[in-house]
């Protein structure tokens, strides 16, 4: 009976089991490519070079635009392997349908990054932004680069120095000594999008490191009696940033001819190139003038019993000149030598009495000539580091004169302070009004000597030399202004023509 049981289970089992297992046959894995564009899936592939290989063929004139033998996929279009049973396996042609108008494809080439630097603004210490730069054929750019630095620096000076040619110097001159960019270079083997903008030629790619923009350039028909200074000027250049966009003119004594077509555009170098140079050059040690007082004499005899005479300073100097422009420069105070001491004038005038005036020794007279016995703002030696004029477009209003840091800085002439305090900009700086509509402005000062309403005399030393505020380098900005610095009506002027 038992045996009977058994028998009868098991059948009930076997009928069961055989009810419940499957009739069908499983699907067999395949192996396949899955493909991804910015991450997202555009579906399987049986073959990823058909893929590529489709791409290519589609392409023609891509190839043809940019004269290339083969077209690739987008660079973030990815094909990974996978495994599938039964999802829909797409052909090549339906996988470009997909992706050729969402990402763009791409073209071998070099990317060029050129990496920004920390540099000196009005509102304090800035970082330019990076940018990179696409070219097929990376000796297009290594040679518009050298066309970029032969601009910023003279063409026949740069070969000496990379030659190691340049002459020894015997008296005064230059030797530069070393020239480098600022900026981070970084060039890379890419596949290049192609909507990204490619420099495919030497002039358009120099072009923009120079300028900064592939507009056309602004031109200007020279006029009668026209001159490089006053043509620069007017349309907002330095000097030396008309002769970098006009190449073919050699110096600012260079000739214009009336009709002559010449650039006026403002340029904007897409790198910073750094020249150091080591120069020593002569320069004249002012007199002083000794005065006398006679009362034997009538009043207002002038008579002069010795005659001043200039002295000669052998002056050693290191320059940093940026972009072509002079950002600072250091006197070697060891290096420089007198080479001939200066005279003192001796004056004997006739006067009962000895009276000095409050005002300016000679006075400033009217709006276009300024005469007058003035003193130079600095002590001697000093360089010149920026003169009045335009700098990158805008109007650098005064002179900055170059020396050693807390060195005197002295009043030009008889005046009354008005201003003595500290701008983001001028640093520590004083203003002296000098009692007949004209001001002088002294900035970037270490230390100031004097305050609001003081009366200050012709070479009273009125601060000390430094580098407060916006400045790159010690030195002094000196300025001249008709009415007071910055107020409506006011102009500036060159103070050089009180010297």
């Amino acid at each position: 009976m038992k045996n009977i049981i058994f028998i009868i289970s098991a059948t009930i089992i076997s009928a069961i089991l055989l009810f419940v297992t499957p009739t069908t046959k499983a699907l067999d894995p395949q192996n396949v490519y899955r493909v991804y564009l910015a991450g997202k899936s555009m579906g399987l592939i049986e073959d990823a070079d058909a893929l590529e290989e489709y791409i290519d063929n589609e392409q023609e004139m891509l190839k043809e635009k940019y004269n290339v033998d083969k077209v690739y996929a987008p660079s973030n279009l990815t094909i990974e392997k996978d495994i599938t049973y039964n999802e829909a396996i797409s052909t090549p042609k339906q996988i470009y349908e997909k992706i050729k108008d969402i990402e763009p494809f791409t073209i071998k080439g070099y990317a060029i990054n050129i990496g920004g630097v920390d540099v000196q603004t009005e509102s304090g210490t800035e970082t330019t932004n990076d940018q990179n730069i696409y070219v097929l054929d990376k000796e297009v750019f290594n040679e518009a680069m050298d066309n970029t630095i032969r601009s910023l620096i003279d063409s026949d000076v740069y070969d000496n120095y990379l030659n190691n040619t340049q002459p020894e110097i015997e008296t005064t001159g230059t030797i530069v000594e070393d020239v480098y960019i600022e900026n981070k270079i970084v060039i890379q083997e890419t596949n290049i999008p192609s909507d990204e903008y490619i420099y495919e030629s030497v002039d358009e790619l120099s072009k923009y490191l120079l300028f900064g923009t592939l507009d056309e350039q602004r031109q200007y028909t020279v006029q009668d009696g026209d001159t490089i200074s006053d043509v620069a000027f007017n349309n907002m250049l330095s000097t030396q940033e008309f002769l970098i966009a006009n190449p073919t003119l050699s110096d600012a004594n260079s000739l214009l001819f009336t009709g002559q077509q010449v650039t006026i555009s403002i340029i904007d170098p897409q790198i910073r190139l750094v020249e150091v140079d080591h120069t020593v050059f002569d320069q004249e040690i002012p007199y002083e003038t000794e005065t006398r007082y006679d009362n034997t004499k009538t009043v207002g005899t002038v008579e002069t019993i010795q005659e001043g005479q200039k002295g000669i300073n052998r002056v050693t100097s290191k320059v940093l000149k940026v972009n072509g422009q002079t950002d600072s420069s250091v006197i070697d105070d060891s290096a420089t030598k007198v080479l001939k001491e200066p005279v003192k004038e001796i004056v004997v005038r006739g006067t009962r009495q000895n009276n000095v005036s409050g005002g300016v020794d000679s006075g400033l007279q009217g709006d276009t000539q300024i005469e007058g016995t003035w003193r130079w703002p600095t002590m001697v030696p000093y360089t010149i580091n920026s003169s009045y004029d335009y700098r990158w477009g805008t109007l650098h209003d005064g002179v900055d004169i170059g020396g050693s840091y807390g060195s005197p800085i002295y009043a030009a002439n008889n005046g009354i302070v008005v201003a003595s305090t500290y701008k983001y900009d001028n640093g520590e700086y004083i203003i002296v009004n000098h009692n007949n509509g004209y001001y002088t402005i002294y900035a970037h000062l270490a230390e100031r000597y004097v305050s609001v309403g003081d009366t200050v005399t012709i070479g009273q030393q009125i601060g000390a030399m430094g580098q407060s505020g916006f400045a790159t380098g010690t030195h002094l900005h000196f300025g001249l202004f008709r009415g007071f610095p910055y107020s409506r009506g006011s102009y500036s002027m060159n103070p050089l023509v009180l010297f």
